[in-house]
């Protein structure tokens, strides 16, 4: 079967206000524009190695709206999916500017974002089926009832389908009423995923083993094929039906900011497997795009181009 697009996924974009000085965010005075989101990363990330990436969600009809859609179709992003609903208000984040490494101050004003009103009811499904695999994270689907609802659905449709799903926990406990049903509906959603992409911290929590192996075997032994558990700078272990591994972190000078790095990791292991490459050819992928996006300030600054990754022999 052809398809004419290579990953769909779904999930809230928002404007970021990005520092340009370091500091507690009340003292700067000027910020750079990015976009956000878990979701809306991986998809520049593989829509940037020349992959066919759709995209679906709500926006409001303000000026923040007009640009993420923008810059999303600038990127190459299929946005037929996206609806900019009148009157309703777009997310957007403060994050603070640090070079050193440390986890930078952020603030949030997603509250009834025009996102989060998305539900079951929005998805189109013969759009989901026009794709070959589908990214979700749990993010998304922390949002609201409606959100996680379109994000359970897209999941039954595309593995009834026959397709492959990855899944990313990145975990927002602010965004859950109790630290058990984060984990609880997490762990449920992961079950229903081919590919699950757990940091060490995430995957401490929400298994309660401290060893990636066995955070691994967590997954593995709940139907997932493969589990690619982060580690930081120690690199990452994997555990597929390949076969079980280590692979070191990329050496990296100078560590200025975390924050996207895990998304980065997810672009490198889904483009890779996506490409028909072995399990450890994504994994090292990932790693490497991984320290590319904590060597700069933004989200998205990072992720590399198709000619970039081929110069670098990945």
């Amino acid at each position: 079967m052809t398809h004419d697009l290579d990953v769909v996924t779904l999930g809230e974009a928002m404007l970021m206000l990005v520092a340009d000085q370091a500091g507690a965010l009340e003292h700067v005075e000027s910020f750079r524009k990015r976009t956000a989101g878990a979701e809306t990363n991986v998809a520049i990330g593989l829509s940037r190695l020349g992959l066919k990436v759709g995209w679906a969600s709500r926006l409001g009809s303000d000026s923040m709206a007009r640009y993420l859609l923008a810059e999303m179709q600038r990127e190459g992003v299929d946005c037929s999916q996206v609806v900019c609903e009148p009157g309703q208000r777009t997310g957007f984040q403060f994050k603070g500017r640090v070079d050193d490494g440390s986890d930078p101050p952020v603030e949030y004003h997603r509250r009834d974002s025009a996102a989060s009103r998305m539900g079951a009811e929005h998805l189109d499904v013969a759009w989901l089926h026009r794709a070959r695999h589908l990214h979700v994270t749990g993010v998304f689907p922390a949002l609201a009832a409606g959100t996680q609802a379109a994000t359970r659905k897209a999941i039954a449709s595309m593995r009834s389908a026959g397709r492959t799903i990855s899944f990313d926990p990145n975990l927002r406990p602010t965004l859950w009423a109790t630290p058990e049903l984060m984990r609880d509906t997490l762990n449920d959603l992961a079950q229903h995923c081919d590919w699950v992409f757990p940091g060490i911290e995430e995957g401490r929590f929400l298994t309660g083993h401290d060893d990636p192996r066995r955070i691994a075997a967590f997954y593995r032994e709940r139907g997932a094929s493969l589990v690619v558990v982060k580690l930081g700078a120690e690199g990452a272990y994997f555990d597929g039906e390949g076969g079980r591994g280590h692979i070191p972190a990329c050496q990296v000078e100078r560590v200025v900011d975390t924050v996207g790095a895990g998304d980065g990791f997810a672009v490198g292991v889904i483009s890779a497997l996506l490409e028909g490459r072995q399990v450890v050819d994504a994994v090292r992928r990932g790693a490497w795009i991984g320290a590319r996006a904590v060597q700069v300030p933004g989200d998205t600054e990072g992720l590399p181009t198709r000619q970039q990754l081929e110069t670098a022999g990945y």
